[in-house]
């Protein structure tokens, strides 16, 4: 990593290394650390790959002191040029934009890749990255499906890169106090949660098969995916909701609630899961449900059960996001960022409110890459695929019909080959992911 130069204040400066003399008394020289530790003024050097959502992630990253955004990417030029010109406006040094993202990873400057593309470009973008000698920041889900996943940890772990999931309450302050109450025996014996994810969202509609926009480059975009031709309603977000690309509700939204349930729980993987639910409030394109609900089972008598309504915002308590932990002592009550408690009798004895955690993820991010200490992260790769898995199953068990029965020790389908077909997927020649 470089030297921060003139861009830095020395007010700045002072501030970084009073905050790298704290960081460096508390680390071992053990492990993955040995010989890493960096000043916290070493500039970090990033590129986003995505401009959808990772228009909403490049101002925060940029807003972490030492961190330069240097590259832009997306395989749409006018929604690139778009974002770029603005992004331009609020830092002080110039950022390229590229419409292939491993021209980019070709840099050899460039610390971290931040994979904000659809869901069929996480695990196999990531992987390139890795192996590129990048760190990197993948949005949820951390794979399109559950091989993608085990890879992904085989590769930050053979090139020894911090990659850490986007599942952002991980570093949310009150969230963060809250599962330490439980894990303590606030409640007393937890043994079931429930979680949950409501919105409002319309018709698809009916798309057409089009002629791809000339500033779309429609072959990248499906990279690793095998070929659909170019419809009119997919792009630049319905992707979501058909098979090839994306993993509907539960992979999209579902991750969060459900990794907070796991969390919570403190379960790995399940040993059975069932599944049903389907698209009952509009006929149009969208193959994934509307409406689900999904329950695992674990071993030491534990359970989580999600449910989604993709058509309608009243959750479970009225609200569009949550989950509940219930033990033999009371209920604990997660909303987006603080918690409620409530005694054994369901009377409410405290709530807490918090904020978002998605600076203090990325903080933790960009601290663990200065590091190149990957123990350092709020949800390591290893843990965000076992929350991701549950998302695969809970679809694997949709889409089957079946209940599956699962090894507790790695989350795989037992004596069911029909579900195991869904474990990993066919690839685009030449573009099977590879560690």
């Amino acid at each position: 990593m470089k030297r921060s130069t003139a861009s830095t204040t020395s007010g700045t400066r002072r501030t970084f290394l009073k905050t790298s003399a704290v960081v460096s008394a508390g680390v071992s020289l053990t492990g993955s650390a040995v010989g890493a530790l960096k000043s916290t003024d070493d500039k970090v050097i990033v590129g986003i790959m995505g401009v959808n959502r990772g228009s909403a992630l490049a101002p925060q990253f940029a807003a972490v002191p030492g961190v330069e955004i240097r590259y832009l990417c997306d395989i749409d030029s006018q929604r690139l040029a778009v974002f770029h010109e603005a992004f331009s406006k609020t830092v002080d040094y110039a950022v390229k934009i590229v419409g292939d993202f491993r021209k980019m990873l070709d840099d050899p400057e460039l610390d971290v890749m931040v994979c904000a593309a659809p869901n069929h470009w996480h695990a196999p973008a990531s992987i390139l990255a890795c192996a590129a000698g990048k760190h990197v920041y993948v949005e949820k889900p951390c794979s399109h499906n559950a091989r993608e996943g085990e890879l992904l940890i085989e590769a930050a772990r053979k090139h020894q890169r911090c990659v850490q999931m986007g599942n952002q309450r991980r570093s949310g302050e009150k969230i963060i106090e809250a599962m330490k109450l439980l894990h303590e025996g606030r409640i007393g014996n937890v043994y079931y949660s429930r979680s949950w994810y409501a919105a409002n969202r319309g018709p698809i509609g009916t798309g057409t098969p089009a002629e791809v926009p000339p500033h779309i480059d429609y072959e990248l975009w499906q990279g690793p995916a095998p070929r659909q031709p170019y419809t009119s309603n997919r792009l630049p977000y319905n992707w979501h909701w058909v098979w090839n690309y994306g993993n509907g509700e539960l992979g999209n939204n579902g991750i969060h609630s459900i990794d907070l349930s796991r969390w919570g729980l403190q379960v790995d993987y399940p040993i059975r899961v069932v599944s049903s639910g389907g698209r009952y409030c509009f006929d149009d394109d969208q193959q994934t449900a509307d409406t689900q609900v999904v329950s695992f089972k674990f071993e030491g008598k534990k359970q989580i059960v999600w449910e989604c309504l993709s058509c309608n915002r009243y959750g479970a308590d009225g609200s569009g996001f949550g989950a509940t932990f219930h033990g033999d002592q009371g209920t604990l009550h997660l909303s987006e960022w603080g918690y409620k408690l409530f005694d054994e009798k369901a009377k409410e004895v405290a709530t807490v409110d918090g904020t978002d955690g998605l600076t203090s993820h990325i903080e933790n991010f960009i601290d663990a890459v200065r590091h190149n200490d990957s123990t350092r992260l709020h949800s390591d790769i290893a843990e965000g695929h076992k929350s991701t898995l549950l998302c695969h199953l809970g679809n694997i068990a949709y889409r089957t019909g079946d209940s599956l029965r699962c090894n507790p020790a790695d989350g795989h389908v037992l004596d069911n080959e029909s579900a195991m077909k869904f474990w990993e997927r066919e690839y685009a020649p030449g573009w099977e992911p590879k560690v």
